[in-house]
């Protein structure tokens, strides 16, 4: 068995821009895409958020519309996983790949106007399956906001077992009423730009995206290696999430376990910072039981919002670029702290010596995942 898997390529779609390059610069001029709407098609009064601006979805539907069949959502799903393959100095072998696709609420807006079997994620699957000429089924994980890092852990293991020697995993969430209004209706959006972790934040701001990370088990060259992951679930409450942090902290030090690494050797943290009072308190009171208060920590959600099902694809192609740019990330809006346990957020992005990092995730239902990266 090979125990070797490689980040190879990455995408990352969204308002801030179509590739992770534009990301990353984004990121060094601490440039956010969260704005103020007016839109009461959507939502009667403002509202922050990240949304594709126009002349995105232009270039988005351009490169996509030869698939005539395909809904906007796996229009923006495709061009990501597109680019991504495009990106690559050689083809992959398709015979050998599998396609995971990670998403939350698909073709949500579409429930009550088409066919039941047309919304399913399956039939999206594979619709992209097939426009990528892909032969092999398609797998999709729905595991709420922590399914981006549960597909990619999959990925991980399928590649592991010999299954597969590659995996393209797209991730992909549009912004739409029926999510604004239902997160509007738990009092969890925030009246500005979200601010994790500290004292003044006041809820989450949704974002728009897709994103791929393709994995291979040979260098090809490689970006950065996933070497572990582990998944848990609180069972605390619907919506919310543990109070102790437990959980989550259990994920992390399986995860650390299985990586053969202590807590002390993590140089990075991607936090799934939401700006939710529980969830960030929560992943505070995890990092101290799982001892990586210490390491850098960051939330990207205060770049792009939160983007559900693309989220953790998002975000560990982020941590995917600070290993190869040796670089840390910062968190937009944090000033004092406002979580029980002290954390070492980030608010400048500067060069540091990185060799591991932990992406964490959290979602409704209880749900948490940890996954390690390391430096190639």
């Amino acid at each position: 068995m090979n125990n070797s898997v490689f980040a190879i390529a990455t995408n990352i779609t969204s308002n801030l821009g179509l590739n992770t390059a534009a990301h990353w610069q984004a990121l060094l001029q601490e440039k956010t895409s969260i704005i103020e709407y007016e839109d009461p098609t959507l939502l009667k009064t403002s509202f922050w958020a990240s949304k594709i601006d126009a002349a995105k979805w232009q270039i988005i539907h351009s490169r996509t519309q030869s698939n005539t069949l395909l809904s906007p959502f796996e229009q923006l799903a495709l061009y990501s996983a597109q680019e991504a393959l495009a990106s690559l100095d050689e083809p992959l072998d398709l015979k050998e790949t599998l396609l995971i696709l990670s998403s939350t609420k698909g073709n949500i807006e579409w429930l009550g106007v088409k066919d039941k079997n047309r919304i399913s994620l399956s039939t999206s699957a594979q619709l992209l399956a097939t426009a990528l000429n892909i032969p092999n089924a398609p797998l999709v994980i729905s595991q709420a906001c922590i399914s981006g890092v549960v597909a990619t852990l999959s990925a991980m293991r399928l590649l592991q077992a010999g299954m597969y020697k590659y995996a393209v995993i797209v991730g992909a969430d549009r912004f739409t009423s029926f999510v604004l209004n239902g997160f509007q209706s738990f009092q969890a959006i925030a009246k500005a730009p979200c601010r994790p972790f500290d004292a003044n934040r006041t809820g989450i701001n949704l974002g728009e995206a897709a994103a791929t990370i393709i994995l291979s088990t040979s260098s090809h060259p490689p970006l950065a290696s996933i070497v572990a992951g582990s998944i848990s679930n609180d069972a605390n409450h619907i919506s919310g999430p543990s109070r102790t942090g437990e959980e989550l902290a259990m994920a992390i030090t399986r995860a650390l376990k299985e990586a053969q690494v202590p807590a002390s050797a993590i140089d990075i943290i991607s936090a799934h910072g939401t700006a939710t009072p529980y969830n960030d308190e929560m992943e505070s009171k995890a990092f101290g039981i799982a001892n990586v208060t210490h390491a850098p920590l960051h939330s990207f959600k205060s770049f792009v919002g939160h983007t559900l099902g693309a989220a953790g694809i998002v975000e560990s192609a982020m941590l995917i670029e600070a290993l190869q740019q040796q670089y840390l990330i910062p968190s937009l809006g944090y000033e004092t702290s406002g979580v029980p346990i002290t954390l070492n957020v980030t608010t400048k992005a500067q060069p540091a010596s990185i060799q591991y990092a932990l992406k964490t995730a959290s979602g409704f239902g209880g749900c948490n995942a940890a996954a390690i990266w390391k430096k190639c």
